[in-house]
């Protein structure tokens, strides 16, 4: 029996090297690298940002939201937050915190912080304690990783009596290319109190 278990070992051990082997005979070279960019390597694999692909994984984008609202309620910035849930399956979360900045950010000209905010993975103001002194969800990966793996994401942010709207939604088709880009940021109406809204799905 023991013996049976040390040949099955070594067959299996013949087996490998004869793979590495072909492996290396094929070529593996630095074009066989990847280099994921943006918010892809979260649509590569979700289960290493929120746990997995089940229902529990989707319960916990909807957590990363609410907890955006709920670190600016404990900071004393916002007293109301709204959540609503539609038959469709748009999840909406709302406040009347401070918003996310909308000016240009220094390190992405062209960018306005709310872009770099939804797109670009561990950009927030949680890292220090400049902006908040107790914060909740992923840090800076949280509302990026909900952008990459929503079908579609509305955000709007009022700063300075002014409303601000980014859309994000799946482009081009077919699906299986899925990409994300922003629509055009625009000014619509002036605002009396600052407050943001997502909306998801």
């Amino acid at each position: 029996m023991a013996a049976g278990s040390a040949a099955t070992k070594q067959d299996l051990f013949d087996e490998a090297q004869t793979k590495n082997a072909a492996a290396i005979s094929s070529g593996y070279s630095a074009k066989d690298i990847e280099v994921l960019e943006g918010l892809e390597p979260v649509r590569k694999r979700p289960g290493m940002y929120i746990g997995g692909t089940d229902a529990r994984a989707m319960h916990h984008l909807f957590a990363e939201v609410l907890d955006n609202s709920m670190d600016e309620a404990v900071a004393g910035f916002a007293n109301r937050i709204d959540v609503y849930l539609d038959a469709q399956g748009v999840l909406s979360v709302s406040d009347n915190g401070r918003g996310i900045p909308v000016d240009p950010h220094p390190k992405y000209p062209g960018k306005s912080a709310l872009e770099v905010v939804m797109t670009v993975l561990h950009a927030g103001g949680k890292f220090s304690d400049k902006a908040y002194q107790t914060s909740g969800g992923l840090h800076g990966v949280g509302v990026s990783v909900v952008n990459a793996l929503s079908d579609r994401l509305e955000v709007e942010v009022a700063r300075d009596k002014r409303l601000h709207r980014m859309v994000f939604s799946p482009w081009p088709r077919p699906r299986r290319h899925r990409g994300f880009r922003p629509c055009p940021q625009s000014t619509r109406h002036d605002c009396a109190l600052s407050s943001r809204s997502r909306y998801f799905w």
